[in-house]
């Protein structure tokens, strides 16, 4: 898996905050490759986190595994977003028996209180599985006072969990999260995927809603609120939300952007005009975590390559 460097580009009528789909609009992604985290043999690295901006750096997350190597979360940092620095492990799996035994993957970052707050998705082992318990996934956070770590995963862990309900969208896999804070309130937008062996596209996406940064989060109890995504992004647009979706889902759903001014209820806004959609995106979210109801455009973002 190589990374890529994914520039946005909107093109829509009007200012850049207004969504609506009676001004139906397209969007182009352009790709360029980036320096450093590329092909590497025995090495695997996917799902980069949103990218944050601390100082003079930027910051992105992301799983890594392969040859002596655990499936853990890694980090990377850059000057330009172009050109990056690999840095080291920071959630290792968890001990023998634990729920994230087999592996940290999918991070999602969140910046509050002075405090940073590293959300992954774990698995316990044996996770590739034909046993439908056996291979849930459940959401954890760990929290530390620098980008840098050392991160401390929370003893609350998992924070969120699949449903007991079969018949919810997420009674097998929940994972993936993307945060915003909006309304004063933690936003936590995430996939999930029903028990029964339902397959990749057919991945639905939910959120839930905290007063604090570590929860506890109560999903909203009209979920999902998108019925399709492999991935989850996810940032505040005007006094909005809007998200990306990729290529995975029903045929109105796929290959768009999405915007729901209640955060809730989504309808498609924009359709890409590529064929290749991001994969697995993570964007540069300046106002994720302001709260100010002035939320742009994303403009660009880390991806996977095809």
């Amino acid at each position: 898996m190589k990374n890529i460097f994914v520039i946005i580009i909107m093109l829509f009528l009007g200012m850049g905050t207004v969504f609506s789909q009676s001004n139906f609009k397209s969007v182009t992604a352009s790709y360029s490759p980036i320096e450093a985290l590329g092909f590497e043999e025995g090495i695997k690295r996917g799902d980069p986190s949103d990218v944050i901006k601390v100082g003079s750096l930027y910051y992105v997350w992301y799983w890594k595994v392969g040859d002596h190597v655990r499936w853990a979360t890694w980090y990377a940092t850059s000057p330009d977003g172009f050109v990056w620095t690999e840095k080291g492990e920071v959630l290792p799996p968890g001990k023998d028996g634990s729920w994230d035994d087999e592996g940290c993957f999918t991070p999602g970052i969140l910046v509050a209180n002075n405090k940073y707050y590293l959300f992954y998705s774990g698995a316990n082992n044996p996770y590739r599985t034909k046993d439908l318990e056996k291979s849930k996934t459940r959401i954890g956070i760990a929290v530390s006072d620098s980008p840098d770590g050392p991160w401390v995963k929370l003893p609350t862990n998992p924070i969120m969990v699949p449903s007991d309900n079969v018949t919810e969208f997420d009674s097998h896999r929940i994972d993936d999260a993307s945060i915003i804070v909006r309304d004063g309130k933690y936003w936590l937008y995430y996939k999930g995927r029903q028990w029964g062996g339902k397959s990749p596209r057919e991945t639905k996406m939910g959120v839930a809603i905290a007063d604090n940064p570590e929860g506890p989060y109560v999903k909203y109890e009209n979920n999902p609120v998108v019925k399709g995504g492999h991935e989850v992004l996810v940032w505040p647009q005007g006094k909005g939300v809007a998200t990306l979706i990729g290529k995975e889902g029903p045929e109105d759903v796929r290959k768009s952007i999405m915007y729901a001014e209640d955060g809730f209820n989504f309808k498609k806004t924009h359709d890409f005009t590529n064929k290749n959609v991001p994969l697995a995106p993570g964007a540069y979210r300046p106002e994720a975590f302001t709260d100010n109801g002035n939320g742009k455009l994303i403009e660009w973002g880390r991806a996977e390559s095809y």
